[in-house]
C-alpha cells in the first residue's frame, strides 16, 4: 500500500468512491419513497423532508466546507465527511421513526457537504494541469455511474431485501475509503494557521438555506407569503454577504473575489448552473412522463433513463483525455449542443402510448452530450486557480451546481403543475415544459463561448490571487 501513497490514480480512486456515495444518495432514495412510507408509517411530507433535509444542508454548507478545506486541509475534511456520512447511513438504515430518519439524513447532508468540495481540490493538487482533464473525466464518469446505479440499484434493493438496504450499501464503501485514505492520499495543507470567516459562514449558509428551502418547498406550500418572504430574505442575505466579503478581502474571506477576476472561472459557474437546471429538469420531466403518462413502474422508469447515464459514464473519461489535448471549451460546447438536440428529440417522440424503445436513441444522444460536460467544465473552471484558494473555488462551483439542480427541479415542477392546471393533458404539459431546460442549455452554450481560449494570454486573476494569498499570509502571521 505504501507504493500507492501519492500515486495520482490511486488518490483518484479513493476520492471517487467517497464522491460516489453522496451522488448515489441524491437519486436512490426517490425509488424507495412508497416503501419508506409503509415501513415507517410515515406521511409523504415526512419522507419528503428526509430528502429535502439532505439537500438543504448539503447546499447550505458547500461554500463553508470548501474554504475549510483550504484552511484546515482537504484530506482531513474529506475524512471527517466520509466518517459522518457512513455513520449517518448506518443510522438511516436502523431508524424506526420518520423523525429519526430526518435527523440521520441531515447528518448525511453534513457529511456530504464536507467531503464533496475536497474531491476536486485534491484532484487538482494530485494531477498536473496537462493530465487533469483525464482525471476529471474519470471523476465525471463517477457521476454517470451513480446516476445509473441510483434508480436501478434502488429498485432492486427495495424489491428484494427492503428499503433499509439503500442506506446499508454505503457502509462498506465508507469503511473501505477510510481504511485506505491516509495510506494513499497525502496531506497537502498549507503550513500556516488560518482563521475561518464565521460571519461569512453564517450569512452565506442562511442565504443558501432560505433560497433552497423556498424552492424545494414552494410548490407544497402553494407559494404562500412565507415562501416569498424566504426568497426575499435570501436576496437580502446574499447582498449582505457580498458587502461583508468585500470588506474582508484582505483577511481570509470565505469567498476570495480574486476567483471571479478569472473569466473562465466566472463563466464556468454560469455554465454549471445552466447544465444543472437543464439536465435535472430533463430527468424530472422524463421520470414524471414515464410513470404518470406511460404508467411505468419505478424500476422500469429508471431503466428507461439508464441509456443516457451509461453512455455518459462511458464517454466521460475520453472527453477528459480530449480536454488535455484540445481546448476544453470546445469539448464542452459540443456536449451542450448534443444535450440540447437529445432533449428536443425526446420532446418530439413523447406521446400517450409511445414505446420505450422510441426513447433509446435520443437518450443515447443526451448521454453523449452529458459525457462531454463535467470534465471539461471543471478543467476550464479550475485553470489558473491558485492552490491556496482551490477549496473555495470548488465550494462555490459545487454550490452553484447544487442550487442549479434545486432551481431546475422547482421550475420544471411548477411549470408542469401550471400547464396541467391550465387544462393541458399530460403529454402536452410535459412536451411544452421541455422548452425550459432546452432554452437554459442553449443559454449556457452561449455563455461557454465567452470562455478564454486555452493558451490565450492569462488574465489578471493569477496576480490578483497571489496578492490576496500573500495578504492572507501576512494577516495570519501578525
Amino acid at each position: 500500500m505504501t507504493k500507492l501513497r501519492g500515486n495520482p490514480w490511486a488518490i483518484l480512486v479513493v476520492l471517487s468512491l467517497g464522491f460516489f456515495m453522496t451522488l448515489l444518495d441524491l437519486t436512490i432514495v426517490n425509488i424507495a419513497i412508497p416503501s419508506m412510507i409503509d415501513g415507517l408509517h410515515a406521511s409523504f411530507d415526512e419522507v419528503l423532508w428526509s430528502m429535502n433535509g439532505y439537500i438543504l444542508v448539503l447546499a447550505a454548507l458547500l461554500i463553508t466546507a470548501g474554504r475549510l478545506g483550504d484552511l484546515r486541509g482537504p484530506r482531513q475534511l474529506f475524512a471527517v465527511g466520509v466518517a459522518l456520512f457512513t455513520l449517518a447511513s448506518l443510522g438511516c438504515a436502523l431508524v424506526d421513526s420518520p423523525a429519526q430518519l430526518i435527523v440521520a439524513r441531515v447528518v448525511q447532508g453534513l457529511g456530504a457537504a464536507l467531503l464533496v468540495p475536497q474531491t476536486m481540490t485534491l484532484i487538482v493538487g494530485a494531477f498536473p494541469a496537462e493530465r487533469r482533464g483525464a482525471a476529471l473525466g474519470v471523476w465525471g464518469a463517477v457521476a454517470g455511474i451513480a446516476a445509473v446505479a441510483g434508480p436501478a440499484l434502488g429498485g432492486l434493493l427495495v424489491s428484494g431485501p427492503g428499503w433499509r438496504w439503500i442506506f446499508f450499501v454505503n457502509v462498506p464503501v465508507g469503511v473501505v475509503v477510510l481504511a485506505v485514505l491516509f495510506l494513499v492520499v497525502p496531506d497537502i495543507r498549507q503550513g500556516t494557521a488560518h482563521r475561518l470567516d464565521l460571519t461569512g459562514v453564517l450569512v452565506s449558509a442562511g442565504a443558501v438555506f432560505c433560497l433552497t428551502f423556498a424552492l424545494t418547498e414552494g410548490e407544497r406550500f402553494h407559494w404562500n407569503g412565507v415562501v416569498w418572504a424566504l426568497l426575499l430574505a435570501a436576496v437580502v442575505l446574499f447582498a449582505v454577504f457580498v458587502a461583508q466579503q468585500r470588506r474582508r478581502q484582505g483577511r481570509e474571506p470565505l469567498v476570495p473575489f480574486a476567483l471571479f477576476r478569472n473569466r473562465n472561472y466566472t463563466v464556468m459557474n454560469l455554465v454549471s448552473a445552466a447544465i444543472s437546471v437543464g439536465v435535472l429538469g430533463l430527468m424530472l420531466l422524463l421520470s414524471l412522463y414515464f410513470q404518470n403518462v406511460l404508467h411505468f413502474s419505478a424500476l422500469k422508469a429508471g431503466l428507461a433513463l439508464a441509456p443516457a447515464s451509461v453512455v455518459s459514464m462511458a464517454l466521460a473519461p475520453f472527453a477528459g483525455r480530449l480536454t488535455d489535448k484540445v481546448d476544453g471549451k470546445y469539448v464542452l460546447l459540443t456536449g451542450m449542443v448534443l444535450t440540447a438536440v437529445g432533449m428536443l428529440w425526446n420532446a418530439l417522440v413523447m406521446g400517450p402510448h409511445t414505446a420505450w424503445a422510441a426513447f433509446l436513441v435520443p437518450m443515447v444522444v443526451v448521454g453523449a452530450g452529458n459525457g462531454c460536460l463535467i470534465a471539461p467544465m471543471a478543467a476550464v473552471a479550475m485553470r489558473g486557480v491558485e492552490p491556496a484558494v482551490a477549496g473555495a473555488a470548488s465550494g462555490v462551483l459545487n454550490t452553484v451546481r447544487q442550487l442549479g439542480s434545486v432551481v431546475g427541479s422547482a421550475a420544471v415542477g411548477a411549470l408542469v403543475q401550471t400547464r396541467t392546471a391550465g387544462g393541458h393533458d399530460g403529454v402536452s404539459a410535459m412536451r411544452t415544459s421541455m422548452a425550459l431546460p432546452i432554452a437554459v442549455i442553449v443559454l449556457g452554450a452561449l455563455a461557454c463561448a465567452a470562455a478564454r481560449r486555452e493558451g490565450a494570454a492569462p488574465a489578471a486573476p493569477s496576480a490578483a490571487q497571489a496578492t490576496e494569498a500573500a495578504a492572507s499570509g501576512r494577516g495570519t502571521q501578525s
